[in-house]
């Protein structure tokens, strides 16, 4: 089993930046490596939507559009930690935020679609006001 631990959520002014971090690891304490890891978000009543994805191997980047030039995903292969750092936030990227991730590089996780995520974390809440 693999646990995911998403921490940087809160609350800010639009216009404003926050830092999320997604720390990954084995239930037994051995080291987890996804292929690929990925940042969604679920606001009150809508989908989860894909936000960035990233390849740990080659370092590729994937985003939705919606936060395109905005947001920016790396991933700290030493600490096995995934971020997200999200500037210019407004209002409608209010949402619960969750890490994820794949055992395997497929279509659907670079798609950004849930389907394509083996493991999930518990999410941290944004709330952006205006």
């Amino acid at each position: 089993q693999v646990q995911l631990v998403e921490s940087g959520g809160g609350s800010v002014q639009a216009g404003g930046s926050l830092r999320l971090s997604c720390a990954a690891s084995a239930a037994s304490g051995s080291r987890y490596i996804a292929s690929v890891m990925g940042w969604f978000r679920q606001g009150p009543g809508k989908e989860r939507e894909g936000v960035a994805g990233i390849y740990t191997g080659a370092g590729s980047t994937y985003y939705g559009n919606s936060v395109k030039g905005r947001f920016t995903i790396s991933y700290d292969n030493a600490k096995n930690t995934l971020y997200l750092q999200m500037n210019s936030l407004n209002p409608d990227d209010s949402a619960m935020y969750y890490c994820a991730a794949a055992g395997r590089m497929t279509s659907l996780a670079v798609q950004l679609s849930p389907d394509g995520y083996d493991y999930w974390g518990q999410g941290t809440q944004v709330t952006v006001s205006s």
